[in-house]
């Protein structure tokens, strides 16, 4: 399973290049492969360069030798999608309202599935397993996700492999999103990053010696809940004060329903009417970049707290790269600017100089694109699915 999970770190490998990878000798890993190719999960591709003597013959995964079943799962609905083994999506990604607590998730899961499988024409038995990702604290072992109010819906994994017939991996969502970046994003080739999802919380995915960090019990990433305002607004954790509730999409939408019931001067009043609980977070950003003053002070205001938590973070961490992803990035410089300033003014110099903030250009595919990594990775690794090793 070394040299499938090296073909597809890699996509093309040589035998001997395998070799020297998996430590192992040419002869044996020259008869895996031909069993691999007579499995019809491996296959030659083509020759590569010379290096003096005979052109090396390069190995490759099949397109259609295994495919997986990667869900994202947000605060109010789920994105779900059908990958194969050379990290290419299928067919385009189905939404489905749902959220964490939801008791008829495995239901909607098997429909979706149904759905994806009807669209891409592909044999149930060639998905080999399902990736799934969430916000919470989640025990990646157990497949549990500590959110979750009801403790007898906490496993996620035993709930969705009951129903879906197949092995399932729960990860965190934030995490899931990190990982998409580090291997296809911004994040490429960079061993100290973090990378944010900007939404409704503050998911925060850590990437520490370019590993993905998951902490001693999996709860690594709570930018959201760092206690900030003492005695301020209460969170949806129970506690008063975090983060999330002043730098959070949900904080932008508070603010501006304020400022508009106060009787502040903006495009937002016409866009909005009557009904200034329908505000989101793209009007505002759409008002801003069409030059709107309280919308372009409202995201000023956001991203200096945002930055005030990111300089925090600077200062233990020491990254080379954040990336910002999730709604409230598309912003841009409406963003970035008051970021930039505020970890200017209360990071070390000889630090902040060291990091770049950049917005994902994967958007809202890194997560998806994420879970389709961590499953492979898995499965090529160790056929038990024990995700400690992930």
């Amino acid at each position: 399973m070394q040299v499938l999970l090296h073909l597809y770190k890699n996509t093309l490998l040589s035998a001997s290049s395998l070799s020297k990878k998996t430590h192992v000798s040419l002869p044996t890993v020259r008869s895996v492969l031909d069993e691999l190719i007579q499995e019809g999960t491996v296959k030659i591709v083509g020759v590569g360069a010379s290096k003096g003597g005979r052109r090396p013959i390069l190995y490759g995964h099949t397109e259609h030798a295994y495919y997986i079943l990667a869900i994202e799962i947000g605060h109010y609905k789920a994105k779900a999608s059908i990958f194969n083994s050379l990290n290419s999506e299928l067919s385009s990604t189905i939404e489905f309202k749902t959220n964490i607590d939801d008791t008829e998730l495995e239901t909607k899961t098997e429909e979706t599935l149904k759905t994806l499988i009807k669209k891409t024409g592909i044999s149930r038995e060639k998905i080999i397993a399902t990736g799934v990702s969430m916000p919470g604290i989640i025990d990646v072992k157990s497949g549990i996700n500590k959110t979750i109010k009801n403790s007898q819906d906490q496993n996620i994994k035993a709930r969705l492999s009951a129903q879906l017939k197949m092995p399932v991996i729960i990860e965190n969502d934030a995490r899931m999103q990190a990982l998409g970046e580090c291997v296809f994003g911004k994040a490429q080739n960079t061993k100290n990053t973090l990378v944010l999802n900007w939404n409704w919380g503050l998911g925060l995915g850590i990437i520490l010696n370019g590993q993905i960090y998951h902490g001693s019990n999996g709860s690594a990433g709570e930018f959201s809940h760092i206690r900030v305002v003492p005695n301020g607004k209460l969170c949806e954790c129970g506690k008063q004060g975090c983060l999330q509730t002043i730098a959070s999409a949900r904080a932008l939408i508070e603010m501006a329903q304020e400022r508009l019931a106060a009787g502040a001067i903006s495009h937002l009043t016409t866009l909005v009417a009557n009904a200034p609980s329908q505000l989101t977070v793209d009007a505002i950003i759409t008002c801003a970049k069409k030059g709107d003053e309280l919308s372009i002070s409202l995201l000023n205001e956001l991203s200096k707290k945002l930055g005030w938590g990111l300089s925090t973070l600077i200062q233990l961490y020491n990254p080379e790269l954040i990336v910002l992803n999730g709604p409230l990035s598309q912003a841009q410089q409406y963003v970035l600017f008051p970021i930039q300033q505020t970890i200017n003014q209360y990071c070390l110099e000889s630090i902040q100089n060291n990091v770049r903030i950049e917005i994902s250009e994967l958007g809202e595919k890194s997560g998806l694109k994420g879970v389709a990594v961590m499953v492979f990775q898995q499965i090529f690794r160790d056929k038990s699915l024990d995700t400690n090793s992930i």
